[in-house]
């Protein structure tokens, strides 16, 4: 996720235990705390949002704001076409993004996306 190899790892350690000493448990403690409290308010905007939408929008899901998802999803899907989750998002195979790992060739340019910017 962060990157963060073996020796960047114990470099972090030691400087937290450098910084906080004894504390570092009370620190740990403190920012798990936060953490959950974060994730708990995330969660219910999302409830009040979803509440305050009324019925007719109960499989409202934030990602489809995202205007690329809201295109994909209501003018090129088909959700009674095979190939779809149960969500109603789409498993396309084909696109170059889906294969995880894959890497260009030196002197390949990577796909451009006109409407991305």
């Amino acid at each position: 996720m962060f990157d963060v190899g073996i020796g960047e790892m114990a470099v972090l350690v030691v400087l937290a235990l450098v910084i906080f000493g004894d504390k570092l448990p009370q620190a740990a403690g403190q920012a798990g705390r936060a953490l959950r409290q974060l994730r708990q308010m995330a969660n219910s905007a999302k409830a009040d949002l979803q509440e305050g939408l009324g019925p007719e929008f109960k499989d409202f899901d934030v990602a489809d704001l995202n205007p690329k998802t809201f295109v994909r999803k209501h003018l090129f899907e088909d959700p009674d076409e095979p190939g779809h989750t149960a969500n109603g998002a789409a498993i396309f195979d084909d696109e170059p993004y889906a294969t995880a790992g894959a890497g260009l060739d030196y002197g390949e340019r990577p796909p451009f996306d006109n409407e991305a910017t």
